[in-house]
């Protein structure tokens, strides 16, 4: 079972230290797991003691047990894993609004709009949450704006997809007074039919066109107990820590503010986020709004650097090739630049003056272009090699980016929107370049460090599907698409705990159960590395601990 006779000598010091006196003694033993350390050697062990919230000694039933402890967990041979990141993280889910996440089929989405409206006074615009998307309906399509009107023809509609879309009905086109004529402002797209007519869509910048009715502020307290319940509900999934991929000063005061009274249940890294709209002139502003350091916080809430955008999502990842025919655009249509490439870089180069690492959403293969570009030009003047800047999402890497990838130490924050989305990226770019979205196997092949998350609500926040995906390649509803991207098992758990450990400079204090590290780690429903491949996207947690504290566990342990 040990392969490393140091870290063998190591835990039997540790047992041996920790004999020695009572007051040394554990508060927590595991013991009848198969642990998977996730160290240098891929140790498995049968049990572990934590103290203090450190893990303090691995090894077999009887060397660990010898030790007691104020509690002991039989774990009957369940599988134990370190805890599990989300590097891309916004929410739980999409906000208020229709609830779209239980849709289907396309009439659950109209009955749903249906319903509300039917509530609703006359003329009271409808607005969807995001926690949807089209992939999950048997259709395959958007609701386009003549579905809304048969939904709900006297009331504005605005259905939400992700972050990057609106659809709206043609109560809804008229409310805000969105025409034929209507310019398309740059860095967006307003959709048509075939005929010219408008479908409802508004992507990326063209979203600027709507001004969504203000919902009910809750107070500050609401919003503090709201965001530990949701933490709840990821510590139920595995998750152990977080990193906000573009957060608002709110969002931050409110984490801060749990983690001052001592009810964090997960560690956040904490990127805030600079709209598309900024210009250089508007970054002080910005910056003062935050009221935070690059680096402020500890091993419960760090400030991790900026999140910027360059380019849309599935249907605005910018390329250098162009599209498929998804719109009629003739072989014309390349995707969204969403912020100008001077604006972009000089905002970059400022950032980095200012000792701010950062981040920038990248889809299609000419936004990394642009992201590579400006990095590069950034190190010029101020290096940014080994700082861990990255790119977020990159799901179109091209060969001639990966050596000045290398050069500048990127990291890639990956996540698993292929599982979802597929059919609606093979008709978006083709199949070729569907089958090879997020090609995390030639990312690790090319020696870039790689970390998984969900990007939820745009994506399910559970890990285990992420974990799934990238193992097995297979998408909810269109195959497998680009088999020869998969990965072992192993090596999903490695960049979905140490990868995400590496993004955020914590890689010497998580993401591996070895003593001295954090007790942060997840007991498994079912053996992840032996089940079968349909199983692990049904794995769940049993127990979850952060920092030695059992912040999740089933009323069976």
């Amino acid at each position: 079972m040990y392969r490393s006779i140091y870290h063998r000598l190591l835990c039997l010091l540790a047992v041996a230290l920790l004999s020695c006196s009572d007051p040394d003694q554990p508060d927590i033993i595991l013991y009848n797991a198969q642990i998977v350390t996730l160290d240098v050697d891929n140790t498995m062990a049968e049990a572990m003691a934590i103290k203090d919230g450190l893990i303090v000694a691995i090894g077999t039933n009887k060397e660990v047990q010898a030790l007691g402890a104020a509690a002991e967990y039989d774990l009957a041979g369940r599988t134990v894993i370190p805890g599990l990141g989300d590097n891309h993280y916004h929410s739980i889910g999409g906000g208020s609004g229709v609830d779209l996440s239980g849709a289907r089929r396309m009439q659950d989405v109209l009955d749903a709009i249906a319903t509300r409206a039917a509530a609703s006074g006359p003329g009271e615009v409808i607005v969807t949450n995001s926690d949807w998307h089209e992939g999950q309906l048997a259709e395959q399509r958007l609701p386009y704006r003549d579905d809304l009107d048969k939904a709900a023809p006297d009331h504005p509609v605005v259905v939400v997809r992700g972050g990057h879309e609106y659809i709206l009905s043609s109560a809804g086109l008229k409310r805000w007074n969105i025409t034929r004529s209507t310019p398309e402002p740059e860095g967006g797209r307003i959709g048509r039919y075939e005929d010219g007519r408008l479908n409802g869509e508004l992507v990326d910048r063209a979203k600027s066109l709507v001004t969504l009715p203000e919902q009910p502020a809750p107070s500050f307290e609401e919003r503090v107990s709201a965001l530990a319940e949701e933490y709840g509900l990821l510590n139920a999934v595995g998750l152990t820590n977080i990193r906000y991929a573009g957060g608002s000063p709110e969002l931050y005061q409110a984490v801060q503010t749990l983690k001052e009274r001592g009810q964090l249940t997960v560690r956040v890294t904490f990127l805030f986020r600079v709209p598309n709209s900024a210009r250089l002139e508007d970054l002080e502003d910005l910056i003062a709004q935050w009221d935070a350091r690059p680096g402020d916080g500890d091993d419960w809430l760090r400030v991790g650097g900026v999140k910027l955008m360059v380019d849309g999502g599935y249907e605005g990842g910018w390329m250098r090739e162009p599209y498929e025919e998804p719109w009629g655009k003739k072989g014309t249509y390349y995707g969204l630049q969403t912020m100008p490439s001077e604006v972009y870089t000089q905002i970059v180069a400022d950032l980095n003056n200012r000792g701010w690492r950062v981040a920038t959403h990248a889809v299609g293969d000419a936004a990394m272009d642009l992201v590579l570009d400006a990095y590069e030009q950034a190190n010029e003047n101020k290096t940014i090699q080994d700082q861990r800047w990255s790119i977020e999402h990159g799901f179109m890497p091209r060969a001639d980016q990966f050596p000045r990838m290398r050069k500048l130490g990127l990291l890639v924050s990956a996540q698993s929107h292929l599982f979802v989305a597929g059919p609606i990226l093979v008709k978006y770019w083709g199949a070729e370049r569907a089958r090879m979205v997020t090609p995390v196997k030639t990312y690790l092949d090319e020696g870039i460090i790689l970390s998984t998350g969900t990007d939820s609500p745009v994506n399910p926040y559970n890990p285990f599907w992420t974990l799934y995906h990238f193992i097995t390649r297979n998408t909810i509803h269109a195959g497998m698409l680009g088999e020869g991207q998969r990965i072992d098992r192993v090596t999903a758990l490695r960049i979905s705990t140490l990868g995400n450990a590496a993004l955020t400079f914590n890689e010497d204090s998580r993401g591996a159960l070895e003593p001295g590290k954090f007790a942060d780690l997840t007991v498994l429903s079912n053996n992840i590395l032996s089940c079968p491949d349909e199983e692990i996207e049904d794995v769940t947690a049993v127990m979850t601990i952060v920092e030695g504290k059992v912040v999740y566990k089933q009323s069976a342990l």
